[in-house]
């Protein structure tokens, strides 16, 4: 059993069928987050200088998906940290059954817990989801899938992803990608300022490097072609 296996059981089902649309940009999804310059952890030096905003509706688009990346990546975490347990505990049973029925009632334990928020997640908190279990793990949801419920499952998921315009196939890509980008922004500051628990990657993400390549990134051009091609 490998550790990717709990990541299905938690996220997937959930994600393909029980998302609201989202209501983009509304007046409430307009909100301030202080204190997001300087701060200096006990482990490592980390200096960031304050975003800076041209207009409201800039500061408004990356606050709104602020709110997003924030609501997404607690799951991303807690699948990761459950992968590590299962693992452990795992290693520890050597009957095949033992080990199926170890596995089953960790699914029934985290659907307990877990699903009822996950449903109230939009689509756009499920396809920052989606890439941000690839930030933390380094397989994406297809490729779960795949080696685990057969290639046929891994289809039907997929396409069936489709219709509400979510691709298990996606990989996060800061590097290449100015919403990937955004989103690694937003994790790093919320990382510095407390707001979310710091998690080191699947693959380490040099942040500094990409900041000096998307320093002249427009966050309105960014989240605008996102709004457009998911409307």
């Amino acid at each position: 059993m490998k550790k990717q296996l709990i990541i299905l059981f938690l996220i997937a089902p959930v994600i393909l069928f029980s998302q609201k649309k989202d209501n983009f940009l509304k007046d409430k999804d307009l909100y301030l987050i202080e204190n997001d310059s300087l701060t200096i952890p006990l482990d490592e030096i980390i200096v960031l200088n304050k975003r800076k905003f041209n207009t409201t509706k800039e500061k408004k688009y990356y606050y709104w998906y602020t709110k997003k990346v924030r609501k997404a990546y607690p799951y991303a975490k807690l699948a990761s940290e459950k992968i590590t347990t299962l693992n452990s505990e795992l290693d520890l049973i050597k009957s095949k059954r033992k080990r199926k029925k170890h596995v089953k009632k960790m699914q029934k334990y985290m659907e307990g817990e877990f699903t009822d928020e996950l449903k109230k997640m939009t689509r756009t908190e499920g396809r920052i989801l989606i890439k941000l279990l690839n930030r933390q793990t380094g397989e994406t949801l297809y490729e779960i899938i795949k080696e685990y419920r057969s290639g046929f499952k891994a289809f039907w998921y997929n396409s069936s992803a489709q219709l509400f315009k979510l691709n298990l196939k996606n990989e996060y890509q800061p590097e290449d990608l100015a919403l990937d980008y955004l989103v690694e922004d937003i994790l790093q500051r919320s990382f510095i300022n407390g707001t979310l628990d710091r998690q080191a990657p699947y693959e380490p993400i040099d942040y500094f490097a990409l900041q000096s390549k998307w320093k002249d990134i427009s966050v309105i051009d960014v989240i605008t072609d996102y709004i457009e091609k998911y409307k």
